[in-house]
């Protein structure tokens, strides 16, 4: 293979992207983006790749959830701080169910494109071209909203750079102390309709009260009052990934400077194409999204691209079949992956094969279609004999209405109190937590059933 280049996917077929109109206000915008800082650095994208490599081994699990596509005019410090506070609390009970580290990834500070399922959108007879997202082009019908504009990577820049700023100073600046989190929880739980979750709960606030009673206070041990917390996004804008592209200077690779981790999506992991070109060259951690259409000899061809040394924690494969069909998809990936014998770190994404319509109109996902993907996934790893690496969510830390279920049974009737995506639907705060607390019965399952196994 030869020697890769960061402009080389240019030369590949390109598919959901967008065709800039004005040549000289693209390259303008390319050159401006390449002399700004990297918003990660490769350190933290080498740290991340030991992570995942030890969720690979079933030493640790991976959360990664967040906006489905961020917009320009929905961003706070109140929203990142909501996302960010309601992942804290996912992550402590899943750490809980696991007994293992709990690798924490916002889909965040750089998930602005979305790829579409059309080109073009037509309504009352007049036809422009999809919305796809912020970084590209704006959501009302209109031809001028609709053009992409360059100037948008831009802006896109200014918000992952803020967003980024602030996540580091909630990690490290005390707002991520261990105890404050569990009391956040705690309130979830004390509501009637959480019950069950309850003596979970407080099986949590028996081993920090143990903690405390050792002397192993937050205000003394700098472990209780910090996290790491990664970045990642779907690099699907390769102009904007090119443009944030850095040289390593301690390892002479290239970073993807936009992201601690990127991932291509269900609709470009075309071997040849443009995304796999571009992202098999970087040091980042890599996702890949595999639906029901991909095939076992195309993993095989992808895992051999974007993974040739078989470097563990470099290649996630974050699964998205839809709530009953794992079953039937899953098995014959893992076979592909053993005969390859190929080092991957596994992920559950329940959301995306779960959208559908409802009889309101509006586009939403049943927590319940959500839940069985996910058990789903861990039966078929039970089976197999392999290791259920993690889950991967769309949810905002705000009290939306657009996914159905959950304790506070959402219905078709609530979605349009306080649908505010612009895309995809996403749990909302307390669906998320609830989501975590029964991740965390599979993973306390799982793990008993594979120390019973080893015994």
């Amino acid at each position: 293979m030869t020697e890769w280049q960061k402009s080389a996917w240019r030369d590949k077929p390109r598919v959901q992207m967008p065709d800039y109109t004005d040549a000289a206000a693209l390259r303008s915008v390319e050159g401006r983006l390449a002399k700004y800082p990297p918003l990660v650095f490769a350190g933290e994208a080498r740290r991340l790749k030991r992570e995942l490599a030890a969720a690979s081994r079933g030493e640790a699990f991976v959360l990664q959830g967040g906006d489905c596509a961020e917009a320009f005019d929905q961003f706070s410090a109140d929203a990142i701080r909501d996302t960010f506070k309601v992942m804290l609390q996912m992550a402590m009970v899943l750490t809980y169910g696991a007994k293992v580290p709990v690798v924490k990834i916002g889909r965040m500070a750089g998930q602005f494109a979305k790829p579409r399922s059309a080109p073009v959108e037509v309504k009352d007879g007049v036809e422009l071209p999809s919305y796809r997202g912020d970084i590209i082009n704006e959501l009302p019908f209109t031809s001028e909203a609709r053009l992409p504009d360059p100037e948008k990577m831009l802006q896109a820049y200014t918000q992952a750079a803020a967003t980024l700023n602030l996540l580091r100073a909630f990690s490290t600046g005390g707002y991520a102390d261990v105890h404050q989190v569990h009391a956040w929880t705690l309130g979830f739980t004390e509501s009637e309709k959480a019950a069950q979750y309850r003596e979970l709960a407080g099986r949590i606030s028996d081993t920090l009260d143990f903690m405390k009673a050792a002397g192993l206070e937050s205000d003394t041990n700098h472990n209780l009052r910090t996290v790491e917390f990664y970045t990642s996004h779907e690099s699907l804008l390769l102009e904007y990934e090119e443009a944030l592209c850095r040289l390593d200077s301690t390892s002479g690779k290239w970073l993807a400077g936009s992201g601690h981790m990127i991932w291509i999506g269900d609709r470009t992991r075309q071997p040849d194409g443009a995304h796999v070109e571009f992202a098999r060259g970087v040091l980042n951690p890599v996702g890949l999204k595999c639906g029901p259409s991909l095939t076992a000899d195309d993993l095989k061809t992808l895992m051999a691209r974007l993974n040739p040394e078989n470097e563990e924690g470099r290649l996630t494969l974050i699964a998205r079949f839809g709530a009953g069909k794992a079953a039937e998809h899953l098995p014959r990936l893992i076979e592909a992956v053993r005969e390859e014998g190929a080092n991957v770190t596994w992920v559950c994404d329940p959301m995306h094969g779960n959208t559908v319509k409802s009889a309101s109109g509006y586009k939403t996902r049943p927590f319940e279609a959500v839940l069985r993907e996910v058990r789903d996934f861990f039966a078929v790893h039970k089976a197999e004999g392999t290791v259920p690496g993690g889950v991967h969510f769309e949810m905002t830390g705000q009290d939306v209405t657009e996914c159905t279920g959950g304790v506070y049974a959402v219905s078709d009737e609530n979605l349009s109190d306080r649908y505010h995506t612009a895309c995809d639907p996403r749990l909302n705060a307390s669906q998320s937590l609830e989501l975590a607390f029964l991740v965390a019965e599979e993973l306390t399952a799982h793990r008993d059933g594979r120390a019973v196994a080893a015994g």
